[in-house]
């Protein structure tokens, strides 16, 4: 079964999309799968035909001056529009693109670069090494793609990566004739619906889902142009009259892993003033959440990062509602007063802040986990809003109520074609094809890998750890090699960097709060005998250059003083060393009161790591597997929230079926 994507201007006529009663084509995206998975251990390749086309179009190309290529455009545009991309055409497609990328941007794409770029095209996902060039690789791609007439929209991860790679590209682009541009938090409406009018569109995907909310509120929930109306959008009517974006033709997805698993159970919700908040009642709530006791009136979990009321908790909360004089406003009915006390219990004892938020001036601002960034514009549902801002003293923000909502599990699989690459998918490759009916296919190293892994340590408590990681970090730079030391939130890299810089060295700071000369501090990050102590944020799409010496010193070297939830983003980290083919090292030092051990390990398991510690360490081999036991502990877990969502969304699919689906 072949999927045709619409034309630009067929595209911009309508709003095209796969709706919940327009399954994948499930036979046929299972057999490749199948296909794959018998050959995931062996190096992919190109079809015969697109390696044919794209062999005759290089030696055609290599030719010709920069006159002739641009003469080439118009006919093979119109091939493509008759063909589509598939066999010889994607191939001369490719070559075409390829050759631009050489004249324009001074790089000639490795022979691996193309066949990740063809691999997306297909609607597969490729697992490619940091460091091979996924940027080029996305970007080849899109071109191609954008040669055909199809719209792209081309996500990464941060409005940092977005506003960089559409800079890079932006002359191959030229070169083609293709229209680009950036989607941006700061944007209005209009600019926003320009934007979506280029051919390629590089956003994240957080913006792009927000989009397709406010335009689904607008279709109503049909895809006929006829039926649009403005709703719920505090804009002009004539302006507001059409959406914004041109349906959903062709994603390609940069460290897709992140955006298809980390944050595809994440609610995005469109939301619209509601109520103000009874601060009263949100106060009192807070003042009887601090009476109670762990253990006897309320239960923690590390994991979820929540709290929920005991029996015996919920009588305490009706005794103490029950002495209250006046209005008891939100306190009643009990079950709402009980809802209001959780939230209050969850935001004092479950979230920490400068791990899962941060504040800034009068404002407070949730950090996402993943990406170690502020999520702008995120914030919690319910009263736990309110009551982590009461707690931090600051004023409440206003009370919402949705208007709409999906996820990207529920997004993403409505596109017509859907393709994307991360360095660490093979791991999740099940998971994947089961969610979005996605094919992973590894792409070989197009340079050999020269990192050195040096394994991992495990201590029975922080301190120990970090009196060991400064000594570490001082042999690396005595030895004037670059240092990267990975943390799991804002107050250790902070806790970190303030040891590092008692014990006489100088360190930099790269963190969700300290981010606002990033470019400036990765630049920096390379050159010899610099430490830099940053979270998650210097893991992803993070290309750290090295200079000469500390190339010759024996380049990067990246300290893990955490393990994530997931080995995924673990990879990530231990991947900024050693990238185009530079030589560079890797280890982890790890303590047993990190937040992965503390949430997801077995407390009788610590006990027993703690008690066969010798001189504050665990031996290698004990630590290894309890370490690997531990994150499939916590992989599971995420992995069985993810599933119970996706069921939840189908289930309501089908029960809301003749509206045409909720959001």
């Amino acid at each position: 079964m072949t999927i045709v994507l619409p034309s630009a201007e067929l595209a911009f006529a309508g709003y095209p999309q796969r709706t919940a009663d327009e399954p994948w084509p499930a036979l046929c995206n299972a057999a490749r799968w199948c296909r794959a998975a018998l050959r995931r251990r062996t190096t992919a390749h190109l079809p015969a035909d697109v390696a044919h086309g794209l062999a005759a179009a290089q030696v055609r190309f290599a030719r010709t001056d920069d006159t002739a290529l641009a003469a080439v455009l118009p006919g093979l545009r119109a091939r493509l529009r008759r063909d589509g991309l598939q066999g010889a055409s994607a191939g001369w497609a490719l070559a075409c693109v390829a050759e631009a990328s050489k004249r324009r941007l001074g790089l000639t794409p490795y022979p691996t670069q193309l066949l990740a770029a063809w691999l997306m095209l297909d609607g597969q996902l490729a697992e490619m090494a940091t460091g091979e060039g996924k940027t080029l690789a996305a970007g080849l791609a899109a071109a191609a793609a954008a040669l055909a007439g199809v719209p792209v929209h081309l996500l990464t991860a941060n409005d940092y990566l977005v506003q960089r790679d559409r800079a890079k590209l932006a002359p191959l682009y030229d070169a083609l004739g293709l229209s680009s541009a950036c989607v941006l938090p700061t944007m209005a409406r209009a600019e926003r619906a320009a934007a979506y009018r280029s051919a390629i569109v590089h956003l994240t995907a957080r913006e792009l889902a927000f989009d397709y909310l406010r335009d689904h509120l607008l279709l109503q929930g049909t895809r006929d142009p006829r039926l649009l109306r403005a709703v719920c959008l505090d804009e002009d009517a004539a302006a507001a009259a059409q959406p914004v974006l041109p349906g959903l033709c062709l994603a390609l997805i940069d460290e897709a892993d992140s955006i298809l698993l980390d944050e595809a159970s994440v609610p995005l919700i469109l939301a619209a003033p509601a109520d103000a908040v009874e601060l009263r009642s949100y106060q009192r709530a807070m003042a009887i959440a601090r009476t109670l006791r762990r253990g006897r009136d309320y239960t923690l979990d590390a994991g979820e990062r929540r709290c929920a009321l005991d029996d015996d908790g919920r009588i305490a909360v009706d005794a103490t509602i029950g002495t209250l004089r006046g209005d008891l406003g939100l306190l009643r009915p009990a079950r709402r007063a009980h809802e209001l006390v959780a939230a209050a219990l969850s935001a004092l004892h479950a979230l920490q802040r400068d791990r899962d938020y941060a504040v800034a001036g009068d404002r407070l601002h949730l950090i996402d986990e993943v990406t170690g960034r502020i999520a702008d514009g995120r914030q919690w549902t319910g009263a736990l809003q309110a009551m982590v801002e009461i707690k931090e003293g600051l004023a409440p923000s206003p009370a919402t109520r949705v208007s709409a909502q999906i996820t990207y599990q529920r997004f993403f699989p409505r596109y017509l074609r859907l393709g994307g690459m991360s360095g660490t998918l093979i791991e999740a490759r099940r998971e994947l094809h089961w969610l979005y009916e996605g094919c992973v296919q590894r792409v070989p190293l197009a340079q050999p890998d020269r990192r050195q892994w040096l394994g991992e340590r495990l201590f029975a408590d922080s301190a120990t750890r970090d009196a060991v990681l400064v000594e570490r970090v001082r042999a690396m730079v005595q030895r004037g090699r670059p240092v990267l030391v990975g943390t799991d939130s804002v107050a250790a890299s902070q806790r970190v960097a303030q040891r590092l810089a008692a014990a006489g060295i100088d360190n930099q700071v790269l963190n969700a709060v300290q981010d606002a000369d990033e470019a400036a501090r990765i630049a920096r990050a390379g050159c010899s005998g610099v430490v830099t102590v940053a979270t998650n944020i210097a893991g992803r799409g993070t290309d750290i250059a090295l200079d000469a010496a500390a190339r010759h010193a024996g380049g990067l070297h990246v300290i893990a003083t955490m393990r994530n939830r997931s080995a995924r983003i673990d990879r990530q980290l231990v991947g900024r060393a050693a990238r185009h083919g530079d030589p560079g090292s890797a280890e982890a030092l790890l303590s047993l009161d990190d937040a992965l051990f503390v949430e997801h390990a077995p407390r009788a398991l610590r006990r027993l790591l703690r008690a066969t510690a010798r001189r504050g360490a665990v031996a290698r081999g004990i630590a290894r597997a309890a370490t690997a036991f531990t994150q499939r502990r916590a992989e599971a877990r995420q992995r069985a929230l993810r599933a119970l969502i996706a069921r939840s969304d189908r289930q309501a699919n089908d029960i809301f079926a003749f509206a045409g689906g909720i959001e």
